[in-house]
């Protein structure tokens, strides 16, 4: 009833900006409006608003409309709520947000996280618009919508476990999840999203010294694992081929070996080589069967 009431809060204040086209300046509460509207959240800094924002739209009959200032417009402002939850952040939430990725990101990443352009975040505050950086060139707002409008519905229990405790198992799960979640979308953004779900690979690393010696190597192992498997999602299953063959098969974890069988089938099945899939076909349980199939698919 808490959830449920939460949520109806959440729902009628939103309604309530997004009629009165005002972007949120709160980026605490957006992030937990946009993982309530399965949204990705558009975040600008303030000072980014202290001048005119000018940008594209198209019209529905696919004109390009000139717009003098993004901020201000106020049928652009609805159609921004549609699709991202926005918010203006003040540059004195710079030093703690820079703090949380300070040396944990690249530079590029650092680079779009102090820019004046607009950033496309999941609900945890990570950019997914990376490698669209900050250029003289006017941004088209149909575009954006069009590139990173997606509902975040499939990950969203990913993404409350990962809001409500920040573990190896909650990472690792978000991370797997983000990468299923791109076998649905369009391929342009499968490389950003990549980008994305890295972080969490990474933080569920450095989570695995919280977990007992036992299983530190197992899930070590686990999130490598991940990593590779990225490359059949980017059409490069030789490069997966490449660095499964660097583990020794010795080491490794039995748990894991089922992970390993997978990659190598996928692997193979798309390079067409039918006597190397065989091999490990029979090490893929049903349900990675189906799931190495739907790799194939966007490999064809």
């Amino acid at each position: 009833m808490k959830n449920l009431l939460i949520k109806s809060l959440f729902i009628l204040f939103a309604v309530n900006i997004s009629f009165a086209q005002k972007w949120m300046t709160d980026i605490d509460i957006a992030q937990k409006l946009a993982l309530v509207q399965n949204k990705m959240v558009l975040m600008v800094w303030k000072g980014t608003t202290e001048y005119p924002y000018p940008v594209f739209v198209n019209d529905d009959k696919g004109r390009t409309i000139f717009i003098d200032d993004l901020f201000t417009d106020e049928e652009v402002s609805p159609l921004i709520w549609e699709h991202f939850v926005p918010v203006i952040v003040n540059e004195n939430k710079y030093g703690l947000m820079y703090y949380d990725i300070k040396g944990k990101r690249s530079q590029r990443y650092i680079d779009k996280f102090n820019d004046n352009s607009i950033k496309i975040m999941d609900v945890n505050g990570n950019i997914i618009n990376v490698t669209n950086t900050y250029s003289e060139d006017l941004q088209n707002i149909t575009e954006i919508i069009k590139n990173y409008s997606i509902s975040t519905a499939f990950v969203t229990p990913e993404l409350q476990g990962y809001n409500n405790e920040k573990t190896f198992y909650s990472a690792y799960y978000l991370a797997s999840k983000y990468m299923d979640f791109s076998m649905y979308l369009n391929e342009n953004l499968r490389p950003e999203l990549m980008t994305l779900l890295t972080i969490y690979i990474n933080e569920a690393k450095l989570n695995t010294k919280k977990v007992s010696k036992e299983d530190q190597l197992i899930l070590q192992q686990r999130c490598d694992l991940l990593e590779i498997q990225q490359y059949l999602l980017l059409k490069r299953p030789k490069k997966v081929l490449r660095q499964l063959k660097k583990i020794n098969a010795e080491e490794i974890e039995n748990k894991n070996k089922p992970f390993v069988a997978f990659l190598y089938y996928t692997a193979y099945s798309i390079l067409e080589n039918e006597k190397n899939a065989k091999k490990w076909k029979a090490e893929v349980s049903s349900v990675n069967l189906k799931k190495a199939q739907l790799i194939i698919n966007l490999n064809s």
